[in-house]
């Protein structure tokens, strides 16, 4: 039998929209809490091997020695996150996971990047309801200083997001986003 936590983390990962009524809610402020305690110790550490072992604790695999997270560095849940190798992550990086983060291998992450797998209806009385929407960012993507990356996006093999730049719609591979929306910019 599964256990209430996974069930309600297996729904959000499953795109289940969960209104925060929802009997087993608490369970997510409950895993939250246990991952901002290691990200406490994360976001005071210099040591490169350091902060890899607490992501490893915080995403609940192994996180390859190829890859780089300069703190601070956020992340709400980080159990649904999946990270490759090569993989490089700036100052200030945020991530919102329920609703699945994957990142391939040779992702370079500018600093202060938002990558939001999580949102909330447009309508005010459904506002109260958390919706979620897997966010995978594919090998060999550059994404710049302060951009944001919104649920249910797929970034292409290859391409870049601007700085600045707000995707909210799938990104084709080897191309160049930017913008608010992003659009195509340049094809590589």
């Amino acid at each position: 039998m599964k256990s209430t936590q996974s069930n309600i983390f297996q729904r959000l990962l499953n795109g289940e929209a969960v209104p925060f009524s929802d009997k087993e809610y608490s369970k997510i402020g409950d895993a939250c809490s246990e991952t901002r305690k290691l990200l406490v110790l994360l976001n005071n550490e210099a040591d490169l091997e350091k902060v890899r072992h607490y992501l490893s604790q915080i995403f609940g695999i192994a996180v390859s020695e190829s890859v780089t997270v300069f703190p601070p560095f956020h992340i709400n849940y980080g159990k649904n996150t999946s990270i490759g190798k090569n993989v490089f992550i700036n100052f200030g990086c945020t991530i919102l996971d329920l609703g699945g983060v994957i990142i391939e291998d040779k992702v370079m992450i500018a600093p202060n990047v938002n990558i939001l797998s999580e949102g909330h209806p447009i309508l005010p009385n459904e506002r109260q309801v958390l919706t979620t929407g897997k966010i995978y960012i594919k090998k060999n993507v550059w994404i710049g200083a302060n951009a944001t990356i919104l649920q249910g996006v797929t970034i292409g093999e290859n391409s870049v997001v601007a700085s600045g730049a707000v995707v909210s719609k799938d990104v084709p591979d080897n191309v160049i986003v930017g913008g608010i929306p992003a659009k195509i910019i340049k094809t590589i």
